[in-house]
């Protein structure tokens, strides 16, 4: 190989590395400055639903990992007892949309607006009701995940304790909102 083609080679390698680069996110690698990362909900687009609800024009699903979902059938929190450490939820967030070609033209999820994390570590966030919270705004154009911030609505801090002061109006709740829906 003479040196030119050398050259060429390289500058196509560094190209085809630059490509990866700009290539889509893997959303696993997003986290919180000084908080919860994606990772740490690895699988939870398969987890089973605990709740929908819908709210200021966006339709939302909450789902829970196993140890959410067993401690909400055993009635926690209405039983008095807190959540156990492991436990973890995710609400995701739509912008809703009507459906005008369906009967009734109800509102379904269009463009995914958010996703949202929360996990029982009595540890880890011994000075947050031992839960941990983060907020990931998706933008549908670059089809990437980030972090809230303190500019967007609701604000949002750096670090795991982003939910603490909204969810300490439910306390005794064991700081969660969601209602497990009857089956």
């Amino acid at each position: 190989m003479n040196q030119s083609t050398m050259i060429s080679l390289s500058i196509l390698v560094s190209i085809a590395a630059a490509g990866v680069a700009v290539s889509a996110q893997d959303k696993y690698t997003v986290q919180v400055p000084n908080g919860l990362g994606f990772s740490e909900f690895r699988g939870y687009e398969d987890w089973p639903v605990i709740a929908i609800s819908q709210s200021g024009g966006r339709i939302a699903v909450i789902v829970g990992n196993p140890v959410m979902i067993d401690a909400f059938r055993e009635g926690v929190p209405g039983n008095g007892k807190s959540f156990p450490d492991g436990a973890k939820m995710a609400k995701i967030h739509w912008n809703s949309k009507k459906q005008e070609a369906y009967p009734g033209q109800p509102m379904v999820p269009g463009a995914q607006h958010d996703a949202g994390f929360m996990v029982k570590d009595s540890k880890r966030f011994a000075d947050s009701g031992g839960w941990g919270w983060a907020e990931f705004y998706y933008d549908a154009a670059s089809d990437t995940f980030r972090p809230a911030t303190a500019a967007d609505r609701p604000p949002q801090e750096n670090d795991a304790k982003c939910g603490f002061a909204c969810h300490s109006a439910v306390q005794n709740r064991d700081y969660v909102f969601t209602e497990y829906g009857k089956r």
